[in-house]
């Protein structure tokens, strides 16, 4: 299917993550129509382009080619109670939220079943996103390559199981406000030690990449890894971070999971 129009239900953070990525890249779709409980995000994220229009009607914004769902997800009951009568036969419903699954969100939009759930990351809005997608059994290789028109300009949008995606929520759509803190530190430090800014980042982008292809490479094991440096100046913090993650993200994900 060719996608045209889009929706949002919800214009909010990942709202403005999807369209500053689209418009980035050149990509904004011809017309989108935004719906919020506060108008003020309409305006707000109108400002990003002449395709963009706000209404105070859920009916409205549901009643587009592809119609992204981004609330959270307690809300998302009455969210979908508002637009399943505007959503059209041939249209793509987008859900961007964790826990509620394609068949308990069919069975809320009465049998309603062209649907897609994205876990949306935020370096979408540069264009460099992991935002893994699971697609309802019902739709076509065409309705499929549609969808990825709007997904592709996002960076990468790997098809998933969908009992994994709410890991990925976990991971890689929460990563970034694990380490942000950190690398920002990072930088701050750098530049008292006499980098720029500029050189600080170059040397972190560097050294997240390096580092992650190495935890990849299949000759070595995670000691190994981790042995390869032999000055650890916070290594006594490690395990504490590490037990933080567990019971915070193991707890997190008992909330979240479907």
């Amino acid at each position: 299917m060719s996608v045209q129009t889009v929706g949002f239900i919800g214009a909010g953070r990942v709202a403005r993550i999807l369209l500053s990525g689209w418009k980035n890249k050149q990509a904004m779709p011809s017309r989108v129509v935004l719906y919020d409980s506060d108008q003020k995000a309409c305006e707000a994220l109108k400002t990003l382009g002449p395709e963009i229009e706000g209404t105070a009607e859920p009916a409205r914004a549901a009643a587009q080619d592809m119609v992204f769902l981004g609330v959270h997800p307690p809300v998302i009951k009455d969210a979908v109670e508002a637009i399943k009568q505007s959503l059209k036969s041939e249209a793509i419903l987008v859900s961007l939220a964790p826990k509620f699954t394609i068949a308990k969100l069919s069975g809320m939009l009465g049998g309603f079943n062209r649907i897609v759930r994205m876990i949306p990351n935020a370096p979408s809005l540069i264009g460099r996103g992991y935002n893994p997608v699971v697609y309802a059994p019902s739709l076509s290789a065409e309705d499929k390559g549609g969808a990825s028109s709007l997904f592709v300009p996002l960076g990468d949008c790997p098809e998933v199981e969908e009992r994994h995606l709410e890991a990925y929520a976990i991971l890689s759509a929460m990563g970034p406000t694990y380490f942000w803190p950190q690398l920002y530190a990072l930088k701050s430090l750098g530049e008292s030690f006499g980098l720029s800014g500029e050189a600080a980042l170059e040397a972190l982008d560097k050294m997240l990449w390096g580092a992650v292809a190495t935890m990849k490479e299949p000759g070595l094991s995670s000691e190994q890894v981790q042995d390869l440096i032999p000055v650890k100046p916070m290594g006594e913090d490690v395990e504490a971070l590490a037990a933080a993650y567990r019971s915070k993200l193991r707890a997190l994900m008992e909330k979240i999971k479907p």
